[in-house]
């Protein structure tokens, strides 16, 4: 999902789109893309919108194809597009403002596949701005009320039985579906995965950039 405005990190992304901004020097996306490829996880289709001609052209000559996402609509939109673009169920879907720990996509990919579940959502452990509820290996709350130790990852295990229809507005409409799903008693794999680097605020920018001014 490469559609978003990036409304936290303007006025940067008003020129540029998130998903090009770099963490260790390279653009985001173009890391997430050739990490799928290297661990054989495809066909990638890339959903774009806010910019798009700029992500469009960095990614150009690379396996991918792309669907357009008109409207900052959210992320269950966003993997509507995807679907009517060309992409299929099952899939796994992430944002595009991250960075996985090399191996995790592939190890996500294969526990979603194994377990039958209905969907799935890769989690790591620390504290981050939500904290998911994790029991038995499943998913009991996306988006937890109480404070806890294990935060949810930006990559979800999408199947036909999670419904995309009638949610509320951006942007948290997949956890509304998969919440929706868990309370409908499907089951909903936890898959843990390392520790995520993304971008969501300027400081992220140089953090993720500029190691040595960590201490900072």
């Amino acid at each position: 999902m490469a559609a978003g405005e990036g409304t936290r990190l303007r006025p940067i992304t008003e020129r540029w789109p998130k998903p090009v901004l770099p963490i260790d020097g390279r653009p985001v996306i173009a890391t997430l893309v050739r990490q799928l490829a290297e661990e054989g996880l495809g066909p990638v289709t890339v959903v774009t919108g806010h910019l798009a001609e700029q992500v469009e052209a960095l990614l150009d000559g690379l396996d991918v194809r792309f669907a357009d996402q008109p409207a900052a609509d959210g992320s269950a939109d966003a993997v509507r597009r995807a679907l009517a673009g060309g992409a299929t169920l099952p899939a796994m879907v992430s944002a595009a403002d991250s960075v996985f720990r090399a191996g995790d996509l592939t190890r996500f990919a294969k526990g979603f596949a194994a377990s039958g579940a209905a969907g799935a959502i890769g989690y790591f452990r620390g504290r981050g701005p939500v904290a998911i509820r994790v029991e038995d290996g499943h998913v009991r709350r996306v988006v937890d009320s109480e404070p806890g130790e294990l935060s949810p990852a930006p990559l979800w295990g999408l199947t036909d039985e999670i419904g995309l229809d009638d949610l509320g507005g951006p942007p948290y409409e997949l956890a509304e579906a998969f919440q929706r799903a868990i309370d409908a008693g499907k089951p909903i794999s936890a898959i843990e995965i390392g520790r995520t680097r993304h971008l969501t605020a300027p400081d992220d920018l140089v953090r993720e950039n500029f190691p040595y001014l960590g201490g900072t």
